[in-house]
């Protein structure tokens, strides 16, 4: 029976890959929070340590590149399935290893995982929200933030604790592994003319559902029409890379405040990432696409502006909570507007658009550095500022493609695929 609510299997869908979501958050948390135990660990150089972190980032773009084409043979869920628990024991590997060679084996493993990681978890929600009918990618990432927010505060009790990481990081591992294997049982997928629910090792097919994610009728995904949203994702993490990275030392060594409260910044920013995210898909529904992302642009412009101009500590603050809540809706709306772009290659577009997630992560901190060691640090948070207001102008490739689907003004659409 046909009604124009999302059928159970698609409503599991969504749960089991929001749990993936999760998942995924606590596990990058709980990496790159504690970047300065690992280089304890392995007693790495100030000088090496960014050959490694630059590392992971390259070798994600390798693996989000590598999706692309395994999706063509296998399905996404099934590809997800299969590497969110490598990504996670390459999480355990990297905080248990003695020796160098095994951290860059570690990291070398994580970082074409969770590129292939990145790519299928998109996939997966950019198909279902077209089999919604209306915009549910932002509440996926809430669940990322959420994630991040439960690894980050997790970090912190390990090193309030001074555990080791095989101490912090086995027993989470243990969980965590279990938890997506259990819930990737629920995914919604496509294969051909049918959606496919994921049950342990057997598939159920549900003919009726538009695919979304496979390539057919010749339909090719052009990078000049991909560009504009490619270049809003880098500038995207151009400036999430910035916060993440300098926002501590911006409060202690510019703003002047103590150094407990210089660690206060990140942790408002995802908080508000989670409450922007969590609230975004009905914006969306309300206004439009277009119309949200021309708002969060401007508060991230706007959380910059205060930011490079805070007279202290508070100010400073303030602003990084803008540009938390004008930031959090522009990766998950762009991965949306390239699957409404392509809807017959979406696969294909969301792992070529994810590159570019990378790319603003190895651009964004060298270049705030550069500049705020060239120059100083107010003006180089000016940078990323006009670079995230350069979205503005590619905020109309937001528009839904086709007419009345994606804009929060969707046509009624009816899926069933129980």
């Amino acid at each position: 029976m046909t009604d124009s609510r999302p059928s159970r299997r698609l409503r599991q869908g969504r749960a089991s890959l929001a749990i993936s979501f999760f998942v995924q958050g606590a596990i990058f948390a709980l990496l790159v929070t504690r970047i300065p135990a690992l280089q304890d660990r392995y007693g790495i150089s100030d000088g090496l340590l960014p050959l490694f972190l630059a590392a992971v980032p390259i070798l994600a773009g390798v693996g989000s590149v590598s999706t692309e084409h395994l999706v063509k043979r296998m399905r996404p869920g099934l590809v997800l399935r299969v590497v969110q628990p490598i990504v996670s024991l390459a999480l355990l590997s990297a905080g248990s290893g003695t020796t160098v060679w095994q951290l860059a084996v570690a990291l070398a493993v994580f970082g074409l995982t969770v590129g292939a990681l990145d790519a299928s978890m998109n996939m997966l929600g950019v198909s279902l929200q077209r089999a919604y009918g209306r915009s549910i990618m932002l509440g996926f990432h809430g669940a990322y933030s959420l994630g991040g927010i439960a690894g980050a505060s997790l970090a912190w009790v390990g090193a309030h604790w001074d555990l080791p990481l095989p101490t912090l990081y086995a027993p989470l591992v243990a969980v965590l592994v279990p938890v997506a294997l259990i819930a990737s049982r629920w995914y919604v997928d496509h294969r051909g003319e049918h959606w496919v629910e994921h049950r342990g090792e057997h598939l159920v097919d549900h003919p009726g559902a538009e695919p979304t994610g496979v390539v057919r009728d010749g339909t090719t995904v052009s990078m000049r029409a991909l560009l504009p949203l490619c270049l809003v994702m880098a500038f995207a993490y151009i400036g999430d890379s910035t916060v993440s990275n300098w926002s501590a030392k911006y409060l202690e060594d510019v703003l002047h405040s103590s150094e407990q409260l210089a660690t206060v910044p990140y942790n408002v920013y995802m908080v508000t990432t989670l409450l922007g995210r969590s609230f975004g898909d009905l914006g969306v529904r309300r206004f439009g696409a277009v119309t949200v992302v021309r708002a969060g642009t401007l508060l991230a412009g706007g959380g910059f502006a205060v930011v490079a101009a805070a007279p202290g500590a508070w100010a400073g603050m303030a602003g990084f909570t803008l540009l938390g809540l004008g930031l959090c809706v522009l990766v998950p709306q762009t991965f949306a507007a390239a699957g409404r772009l392509f809807p017959g290659a979406s696969d294909a577009a969301v792992a070529r658009l994810n590159i570019f997630n990378y790319v603003g992560f190895l651009i964004g901190s060298p270049l705030v550095g550069a500049l705020g060691g060239a120059w100083n640090y107010r003006a180089a948070m000016l940078v990323p500022m006009a670079l995230v207001l350069m979205t503005i102008r590619y905020a109309r490739s937001f528009t839904p493609v086709p007419a009345g689907y994606g804009d929060g003004h969707e046509r009624p659409r009816t899926v069933d695929v129980g």
